[in-house]
This record gives structure tokens, sequence and C-alpha cells, in this order.
């Protein structure tokens, strides 16, 4: 990054792991506390001396939401520096992208605009996108509640199959007893029983269904990517995750990642994310298929991912790009910078203490690399920070590892699936 220091003022919303990483990488560049304000407090961000956090009830919703923000645009109004705006959850994404033109008038708002964004935080729509950019997809079939109420033929595929909402955020705040992430099936009983109890319990949206993707050992990988206000991708970081979390409503989130490289994908992201215009950061995850050998797209966030930090903790601070693209203006006429990191250089981010990782990831090429990772001591967590330590924060670490444990004690039957 040029060595011309320039003042900005980083604002990020959330409370939770995402927010957290991303919080501390914008520490690592001006060493000031940095501004948040979240709905709720939670774990990963409590007691916490890099950040000057406010909890605003109800922060992640309308009329809160933006009520909240013109009061703070309002203490902005009149900075001579730039003000950086932030969020870490699909729900806040998606209120700065409905408010976008509204709050681009104080802050820099590094996301898509509000159409664009419906397009691709739909699972429906990202896949009809897929199709015509000849991104690789499972076989899909969207499932409505009014299919289910009448009772119609819904199982395409063989199991078994996945199961998951069209829309994030309608599911974030849907409650049910038998609410999971996404439900990995096995037998048509489970699945009548599933689908019809969703929407029994007041679900109203659409859900997908999929085809399970059989893949080989270490089969999944998260690509994270930064498209400057220009449309260009300027960053690319591939991982391969070799440890997933088995809980019902964390399945699927990453706990153990190690850097990666793969041309093709990134060429396919690069082409596709330039012609739809995109701006900002994105995140996509996807699992190779071994039936035929192609890696299959699974989702885009249009943020970074909650396992995010691992690029940050590999030496490509994330936080930079969105500073040099919009403060300093430094990112029209470079290059494309891919991450290629050898294994001897890279480092294992991980989210469950190292017994855990040993005990339940399965056995690969991958987990040796982690593992020799580990012995050389090239391996960190998001949320234990040398410049953030203190009694309290290790307690909660503590805390942290013990629901590991208990949870894999639990779901450790499930790792792999």
């Amino acid at each position: 990054m040029t060595t011309i220091k320039k003042d900005f003022i980083p604002v990020l919303l959330g409370g939770d792991l995402n927010l957290y990483g991303m919080a501390r990488s914008f520490y690592e560049l001006t060493n000031k506390p940095v501004r948040v304000i979240a709905s709720a407090q939670i774990a990963p961000t409590k007691y916490s001396s890099i950040l000057d956090i406010e909890y605003v009830s109800n922060f992640d919703t309308d009329p809160t939401f933006i009520e909240k923000m013109r009061k703070v645009s309002e203490e902005y109004a009149d900075s001579d520096v730039p003000v950086i705006l932030m969020g870490m959850g699909d729900w806040y994404t998606e209120l700065i992208s409905r408010h976008r033109e509204e709050l681009s008038k104080t802050f820099i708002c590094p996301y898509i605009d509000k159409q664009l964004e419906k397009e691709l935080e739909n699972k429906e729509s990202f896949y009809a996108i897929c199709e015509k950019y000849d991104l690789p997809y499972p076989k899909t079939k969207v499932l409505t509640k009014e299919m289910v109420e009448n009772k119609e033929e819904l199982q395409l595929y063989d199991y078994p199959v996945a199961l998951k909402s069209a829309n994030s955020v309608t599911w974030n705040d849907f409650e049910s007893p038998i609410k999971e992430k996404v439900y990995i099936i096995d037998n048509q009983t489970d699945f009548n029983r599933i689908i019809h109890g969703i929407y029994k319990d007041g679900y109203e949206d659409n859900m997908i269904l999929q085809e399970f993707v059989q893949g080989d050992e270490s089969p999944m990988r998260v690509l994270n990517v930064y498209v400057d206000k220009n449309h260009k991708v300027k960053m690319m970081c591939l991982g391969n995750a070799v440890l997933a979390d088995p809980t019902p409503l964390g399945i699927g989130n990453y706990l153990a990642i190690i850097p990666d490289y793969n041309e093709e994908i990134f060429n396919q992201v690069k082409y596709f994310l330039e012609d739809i215009n995109y701006t900002g950061f994105a995140n996509f995850d996807l699992k190779y298929d071994i039936k035929d050998k192609k890696y299959k797209f699974f989702e885009i966030n249009l943020r970074q991912g909650r396992s995010s930090f691992f690029v940050s903790l590999n030496g490509i601070n994330l936080a930079e790009w969105v500073v040099r693209d919009y403060v300093y203006d430094d990112l029209k006429d470079k290059e494309m910078f891919v991450a290629d990191i050898s294994d001897e250089e890279g480092k294992l981010w991980l989210n469950v203490p190292v017994d855990v990782f040993n005990k339940y990831t399965p056995e690969s090429p991958y987990k040796e690399k982690a593992k020799r990772m580990i012995a050389e001591k090239r391996y960190g967590y998001t949320f234990y920070y040398e410049g953030d330590k203190s009694f309290k924060r290790y307690l909660l670490l503590q805390r942290m590892f013990r629901y590991y444990r208990k949870a894999f004690k639990q779901y450790g039957d499930r790792v792999g699936r």
C-alpha cells in the first residue's frame, strides 16, 4: 500500500465473528478503535478494546436501521475525511443496498445497487444467472409454499438431497425448532417431515431442493474477491475448507481453511463479476463434484464471508482493498492480484481448538498440510488477537472451544457430508 497516510473513518455494522475480523483488519491499518453499530451484544465482539461499539435494538431491520443511520449521517455530514460504511451480515448488506442512494451522500458504500442485489442474493435467480454464465451448479428445483400445500410431487433426485432456503435474509428471520442452515436428507420420510414442517411453522418464502454433490476428500472451496468501483476484479484469494461446522444452525460454516489456487475458477468468476458490473467484496462457496469433475457453485455472498479473515491472516489485509480503492484511488491502473501462497508460507485459519481439528477432520493430504502448519505455528484465529488480549476475552475463547468440543461430540458423524 502507498506510504502516503490519509485519514479515513470506518463504520461497521454487525456484531459477529465476520465483523470482528474486518474490524481487526481496519485496526491494523489505523491503530484506532473501529466504530461499530450492532443490534445486540454477542460473544465475538464483547470485551474488545479495538471496537467502539454501540447497541441499537432492532437495528438490523427497518425502520430502525435507516432512522439510526440518518442520525449517524448527520454526525459525519461535515467530515473532512472519507467515511466507509460496511455491513457484515446479509441483512446489513441488503439494508445498505436498499438505502444506498441516500447513504452514499455521506458514506462510501462499496456495494451494488438494490436491483442487482436482489438478483444475486436470492438463490433462485442466482442459479438462473449461473446458467447464463455457464457457472456449474447442482441440479436444482425451486419449491414454493403452494406446491407443498398442494402436495405436488416434489422429489426429483436420488437421495441424499440438499434442501435450503432460496433467501438467506428471510430465513434468518424464521424461527422454528426444526430450522437448520442446510438440510441433508437421506429418505422420503424425512423429506416430507421437514418440508411440511417448515411451512407449517410459518415460513413463506421459497425453498431450494438440490442434488447432493458427492465430493472427494476435502472438496469444499471458498473464494473471496474484491471488485473496485470501476467494476474490475482486483483481488482473488481461494481457500480449501478442510473442516466445516456439522451443527444444525451452523452446517456448512467453515472451521478450518488453508490457502489454495485454481486458475479455472479465477477466470470464470472474473468474467462473471465484471460482466454484471459488480462492486465490492464477493464470497463464493464451491464444491468439487467427483461425478463430472467440476466445481459446483452453491451461492454468492455480497460481502466478505464469515471465515474471510483467512485472507488477512495470510498477509492480504481485506480492509486495505477498500481503502486503496476509495481513499487512495490507486487501483484503477493496477493489475488483478491473485493470491498464490506456497505450502511453506501459508497459514491455517482455525475456528476450533486444535484437538477438535485433529480428531474430526477427515484424513486427506490437505489435512496433512494443515497439521504441518500447526506444528510450525503457522495458524491463527479471527477471535484471538494479540492486539486485543484480555482475561475476559480469553474466557470467551475457552467457552467457544468448549462449545465446539461438545458440538462435535454430538454431531461429529455429520462431518464430511
